[in-house]
């Protein structure tokens, strides 16, 4: 049975652990959870005048889908900036050339809705803080770290027979 939102209805909050910079306001309860989506995410957000959406980012397992209601912003990407209003979108695709941020430069608010898809796991990548996500569990881990594959398994013919003796 299909389940009608109503916004009118709903409240919009902010993340209390969110930087001031970031002050982007979602609707409560989040709208996937409300409906108990499986296969996407989707939230309605609202971006206050000179407030930033999120830190730039850009998602290894995730295309997204920005459909601005009412307002303005600036979209960062790796190609620069670009100014969607009312009624435009933007698609990002996934890896590191949809990289994304936005900014709210007017002096109304902005809402837009969000959509993202859900293949399971995603790693949201930050490239300005060199930070990686792996979504939806919010392990945020710094990328400095990055090893090969084999390291650290150069024993596991000790371990094995450790165990075995235990």
């Amino acid at each position: 049975m299909p389940t009608i939102i109503d916004p009118k209805e709903l409240e919009f909050k902010r993340d209390e652990t969110a930087l001031e910079q970031f002050s982007l306001l979602t609707l409560a309860p989040r709208l996937t959870k409300l409906v108990g989506a499986k296969q996407m995410y989707f939230d309605l957000r609202k971006l206050e005048p000179g407030k930033y959406s999120f830190p730039y980012h850009y998602h290894r397992n995730a295309e997204e889908l920005m459909l601005v209601l009412s307002g303005t912003m600036t979209i960062r990407t790796p190609e620069g900036f670009e100014i969607i209003s009312e009624g435009q979108m933007a698609f990002f695709e996934i890896g590191e050339t949809s990289a994304h941020q936005f900014y709210n430069h007017s002096d109304v608010p902005c809402v837009y809705l969000d959509i993202r898809t859900n293949a399971g796991i995603d790693v949201s990548v930050y490239p300005d803080s060199g930070k990686v996500n792996i979504i939806p569990f919010n392990e945020i881990f710094e990328s400095g770290s990055k090893v090969p594959y084999n390291k650290g398994e150069e024993y596991v013919e000790e371990i094995w027979k450790r165990l075995k003796n235990e």
